[in-house]
C-alpha cells in the first residue's frame, strides 16, 4: 500500500489500466493506512458513521485499563487505527462539541462558554458539519437526543435531516452521529461482568481506599455496558451489509467525570479514546502515536466525502502530513456551569503547559453539579480537611492555582510535578508561553476575562451560610449568577457538612451489582427527579 498523503499517484495493474484517484495515507510506524478514491457520484461515496461516548478518558481494555472489558470497541481497534495521542479541544460536553459540530475551536466561534444562554449564529460563515453533509447529497441523522451546542441552529432537527439511516432513499449516502450517554454519571453496575475492587488501578493523585476504588469500578463496568451497545450498533451495520463502504469513527466528547477530570485540562480532562474504521482504505491493527484532537475527525469526514468547506477548518485531515508532522495541540477552558474559571492549554508529546488565567480561584470551587454527582469530590475535600491526602493530592484542593503548570510528561504522566519556575525549565516554558500566545491571537482570537466574568468585588468577602450551595440557593434572585457566576468562597463546605455527604454517597457507591439504590441528594437543587441506579 501507499504511504504519501493527499498525492494523485498513478496506478498500473498487470494489464496496464492506469487510475488517478484521490488518495491519501497515515503511517504509523510500519503499517501504512490508505484511503482511495473518495468517488465522484454519490453512490460512490462512503457512509460515515460518528459514535460518540460521554465523559470517558481512552479507560478501555485496548487502551491497557485494569479490569474493564470492552471486546467490542476492541475488535474496532484491531480492525482499524487506534490514536494513543487524541485530545479533544475542551473538557466539558457543550464547548468541545460546538467544535466538534463544526471543525473549528470553541473560543473561535465564540461558543466556549458551557452553557451559553446567549446563543448566537456561527460567525465567518461557518456552517454546521452536518449541513455540509447534507448540500453535497447525504442523508443526515442523529440517532440520538443531545446536540448540546453553544450557537445556533443548535436543535437536533435544526442540524439533522433525521433520526436514522433507514430514513434515506436508495442508494443514498448517510451521515449519522450517535452518542452513548451512559458513562456520563450516574453510573450502573454491571450484573454480567462485575469488577472487584482490587482488579482495578487508580491514578496516584486519588487517594486509594475502598471507597474511591469502588467508584472507579463502577465506572468502568458502565463502560462494559456502553461496549455492548457499540457492539449491537456495529453488528447492525454488519447484518444490512453497510460495514464495507462505512468509515467509522469511535471516540469521547472529553475526559472522564472524576476529580482532576472533567472540566480541566489535565490529561484526565482533555485526552481522549479515538478509534478509526474503514475496511478497504485503511489497514487493520495499527496504533498511531500522533498528536491529533478531536476536530480533526471533522476534515477528515469532509476529505473522505469529498466535500470542501466554505473556509479552512482547524482541525485537519488525520490522513495529512499536517497531523503526521503536528508538534502540539490546544486546548482551553472558560465557565463551566455558573463556575467561573478560565484556562488555556498546549501540550506536546514530551510537556504540558496551562496557563491559569484566574490562579486567584481554586480548582475545587463551587459547582453544582460536581458537588451533586462526585462522590470522590466528597471523600478528598474530608481527607484534605483531617490532613490525610499526599502532598501530592493535596495540591488540587489548594485556595488558588499557579498561573502556570508545567509538566515534563516523560517523567511525570499524571501531572503531579509543577516544573514552571525550575531553572532547567526556563527555556521549555518560554518556548511553549510563546506557541501557546500565537495560538490565543492568531487562531481563536481569545477574549481573555473580563472584569465582569472575574466578579471582582460582587460578592461578599465570606460566606454566612453553612454551605455555599446554601447561600446559593437563597440568593438566586439577588444575583446576576448567569453574568458573574457562582462565588468562589472555599472551602465550599464544612467538615461536618462533607462527612455527611460521604456518609450519603456509601450505600449508593458500595450498592450490589444487582441491588437498587437511589441515588442521595447531595445539593438542594435538582433538575429532575433521580432514577434508581444498579
Amino acid at each position: 500500500m501507499l504511504n504519501q498523503m493527499n498525492n494523485p499517484r498513478r496506478i498500473s495493474d498487470g494489464l496496464g489500466i492506469i487510475f488517478i484517484g484521490l488518495l491519501f495515507a497515515s503511517c504509523c510506524g510500519d503499517a501504512c493506512a490508505v484511503a482511495e478514491d473518495a468517488g465522484d457520484t454519490i453512490g460512490s461515496k462512503p457512509n460515515v458513521l460518528w459514535i460518540m461516548i460521554e465523559d470517558w478518558s481512552p479507560d478501555l481494555s485496548c487502551y491497557g485499563t485494569k479490569g474493564i472489558d470492552t471486546p467490542h470497541v476492541d475488535q474496532l481497534a484491531s480492525q482499524g487505527i487506534r490514536y494513543e495521542s487524541a485530545f479533544t479541544t475542551s473538557p466539558v460536553c457543550s464547548t468541545s462539541r460546538s467544535a466538534m459540530m463544526t471543525g473549528f475551536h470553541q473560543n473561535y466561534i465564540r461558543a466556549n462558554q458551557h452553557r451559553e444562554y446567549d446563543k448566537q449564529p456561527l460567525p465567518h460563515g461557518i456552517k454546521p458539519i452536518p449541513h455540509l453533509f447534507q448540500e453535497a447529497g447525504y442523508f443526515t441523522a442523529l440517532m440520538s437526543n443531545k446536540t448540546d451546542c453553544n450557537f445556533t441552529p443548535n436543535t437536533k432537527s435544526e442540524l439533522f435531516m433525521g433520526e436514522d439511516w433507514s430514513e434515506r432513499k436508495s442508494d443514498q449516502p448517510f451521515f449519522a452521529r450517535i452518542t452513548f450517554g451512559g458513562t456520563h454519571r450516574a453510573w450502573h453496575r454491571d450484573p454480567q461482568r462485575p469488577i472487584a475492587i482490587d482488579d482495578v488501578e487508580l491514578p496516584p493523585y486519588y487517594p486509594d481506599t475502598p471507597f474511591v476504588r469502588r467508584d472507579w469500578a463502577n465506572g468502568l463496568e458502565q463502560m462494559q455496558l456502553v461496549d455492548r451497545e457499540v457492539g449491537a450498533l456495529l453488528k447492525r451495520l454488519d447484518d444490512e451489509g453497510l460495514a464495507d463502504n462505512t468509515l467509522v469513527f469511535f471516540l469521547g466528547d472529553h475526559g472522564r467525570c472524576h476529580i482532576r477530570g472533567k472540566q480541566f485540562l489535565y490529561d484526565g480532562g482533555i485526552r481522549i479514546p479515538l478509534i478509526m474504521r474503514w475496511p478497504g482504505k485503511v489497514d487493520a491493527g495499527q496504533v498511531s502515536n500522533d498528536l491529533v484532537m478531536s476536530i480533526d475527525v471533522c476534515a477528515t469526514i469532509l476529505e473522505a466525502a469529498g466535500i470542501e468547506a466554505p473556509m479552512p477548518l482547524h482541525g485537519k485531515s488525520l490522513f495529512s502530513d499536517e497531523v503526521k508532522n503536528r508538534k502540539y495541540v490546544f486546548a482551553a477552558r472558560d465557565k463551566m456551569d455558573e463556575t467561573h474559571d478560565s484556562m488555556r492549554a498546549i501540550r506536546s508529546h514530551d510537556f504540558k503547559l496551562i496557563q491559569n488565567l484566574m490562579p486567584e480561584r481554586p480548582w475545587c470551587q463551587y459547582n453544582r453539579y460536581k458537588e451533586a454527582s462526585y462522590p470522590v469530590l466528597a471523600a478528598m475535600n474530608v481527607m484534605h480537611m483531617k490532613g490525610q491526602l499526599t502532598p501530592q493530592q493535596a495540591i488540587f484542593m489548594a485556595s488558588e492555582k499557579p498561573g502556570v503548570e508545567l509538566f515534563d510528561l516523560r517523567n511525570d504522566p499524571y501531572e503531579l510535578s509543577n516544573l514552571a519556575d525550575e531553572p532547567q525549565y526556563a527555556a521549555v516554558r518560554a518556548d511553549l508561553l510563546a506557541e501557546l500566545n500565537t495560538w490565543r491571537t492568531d487562531v481563536i482570537d481569545d477574549q481573555g476575562v473580563s472584569a465582569e466574568f472575574r466578579a471582582v468585588g460582587v460578592f461578599p468577602d465570606s460566606n454566612p451560610e453553612p454551605t455555599v450551595d446554601d447561600w446559593v440557593l437563597k440568593n438566586s434572585k439577588n444575583y446576576d449568577f448567569n453574568k458573574h457566576g457562582w462565588p468562589a468562597w472555599y472551602p465550599t463546605r464544612t467538615l461536618a457538612d462533607w462527612e455527611k455527604a460521604v456518609t450519603d454517597w456509601e450505600p449508593y457507591v458500595f450498592r450490589e451489582k444487582d441491588e437498587a439504590v437511589q441515588r442521595p441528594d447531595t445539593v438542594q437543587v435538582t433538575k429532575k427527579p433521580k432514577r434508581k441506579a444498579k
